[in-house]
């Protein structure tokens, strides 16, 4: 029962099992918590990612134990938490969904500096989510300029 909870969980309902693109069909599925996140305020947000961050580090690291593989395509539970760091206090509309879908998913793929060494360096489930956290991050930022320089 509780490996069955994890993998659920841990695929995103299941979005990390499609063949292909995972991770894009896994960020996807953090759409509605995204839209959750615009409900709260900023501190209420910002503890409802560290919350769900932390839940994520756990699940990840538990499924990568039950799929024996290290960062298994399957897991897609880290590209919603990086998801919502990349949606934190950004306006709720279909310009900054895009954007900001589009943004992370290539910050996530590309993977600059240091993106893919806390993926190698950091253990277990801390590995699989600190790499798409950071994304996030980066996704956030780039998001916050485009807005000012491009839609105020």
């Amino acid at each position: 029962m509780r490996q069955r909870f994890v993998v659920v969980l841990a695929t995103g309902f299941y979005a990390g099992c499609i063949p292909f693109a995972s991770g894009t069909f896994g960020t996807v599925a953090a759409v509605p918590l995204c839209y959750l996140l615009t409900m709260l305020g900023p501190l209420e947000g910002a503890l409802f990612i560290a919350a769900f961050t932390g839940f994520a580090v756990w699940v990840s690291g538990e499924a990568e134990k039950i799929f024996g593989k290290k960062d298994s395509g399957l897991i897609v539970i880290d590209e919603m938490a990086g998801f919502l760091v990349t949606m934190f206090l950004i306006p709720w509309n279909v310009k900054t969904l895009v954007t900001g879908f589009l943004l992370f998913r290539f910050m996530d793929i590309a993977k600059p500096f240091p993106i893919r060494r806390l993926e190698s360096t950091l253990p277990g489930g801390w590995g699989v989510v600190g790499d798409d956290v950071l994304a996030g991050i980066y996704a956030n930022a780039v998001l916050r300029v485009v807005m000012k320089l491009f839609w105020s």
